[in-house]
């Protein structure tokens, strides 16, 4: 089994109850701050970045389960027996595969616009148009935006990626993500949670105009996830929590303190 890496976290508030917050591929835990800010005043809010992502150690190794190990051992350096969690995307899979394998650490699940199935290559168009970027010739993030608009068209997407460069010395730059290894295991990344189930309440969270969770994932999800409650936002797509985060927010919070759960 390779070995957990240490993950970056950021906490906020002081509630009696924990709820840990994993951001999708590509992104890192500034990515969920308007959820963090909803939750502070009942929660102690974790946002973590992911291996390979943000300010967390760099590994050659990467998969969902051993993704899910980072997270435990994150929490067992917070002293943090168990806690609710939130996973979009990447990290919604990553959410899944801790409340499988680590039931017992997770008090409620939820997941954002994404199914417990292996997807396709969506991503092959934007990892190959990173990697086409010569940083050593970078002037700015500018001349970066311009590089990728004709790849990725759409500016949010674009902004999004660019988070990521940062400067390295004098006039460098370089990807605070792990790029050429996220790139080469993609694949693992596609891949299903476990198959096992899990019995805690689960709130699976879908953006109406999103292809991420379709009709015939219902019945799977349901299968895995017997203890399963699911939301759909109007005319949201993947980036739900970022495009409505009002309604997003009131599903989230009160999700996490019906029946005195908080």
């Amino acid at each position: 089994m390779p070995r957990a890496v240490q993950l970056h976290t950021e906490v906020s508030g002081s509630g009696p109850v924990s709820v840990v917050l994993l951001h999708g591929l590509f992104g890192s835990a500034s990515n969920l701050m308007s959820v963090a800010r909803s939750l502070e005043s009942h929660f102690t809010v974790v946002r973590m970045d992911l291996r390979n992502h943000g300010k967390s150690a760099h590994s050659d190794q990467m998969d969902i389960p051993v993704m899910a190990e980072d997270v435990i051992a994150a929490m067992d350096v917070l002293e943090m027996p168990c806690a609710h969690f939130l996973g979009h995307s990447l990290g919604g899979k990553v959410a899944m595969q801790v409340a499988i394998t680590h039931p017992e650490r997770v008090k409620r699940l939820i997941v954002a616009d994404i199914a417990p199935v292996r997807y396709g290559r969506g991503h092959d168009a934007i990892i190959t148009s990173l990697l086409a970027l010569e940083l050593r010739s970078l002037k700015n993030r500018e001349q970066a935006d311009q590089l990728l608009t004709k790849s990725v068209p759409e500016v949010a997407i674009r902004q999004f990626l660019l988070k990521n460069l940062m400067r390295d010395g004098k006039d460098g730059w370089a990807w605070r993500m792990n790029l050429p290894v996220i790139a080469e295991l993609y694949d693992n990344l596609r891949d299903a949670p476990s198959a096992e189930p899990f019995d805690g309440p689960t709130l699976f969270i879908r953006g109406e105009l999103s292809g991420y969770i379709r009709d015939e994932n219902r019945a799977p999800m349901m299968r895995q996830f017997p203890n399963m409650y699911f939301e759909t936002i109007a005319n949201a797509g993947h980036w739900l929590h970022a495009e409505y985060p009002l309604i997003f927010n009131g599903l989230v919070n009160e999700f996490l303190r019906a029946d005195g759960a908080a």
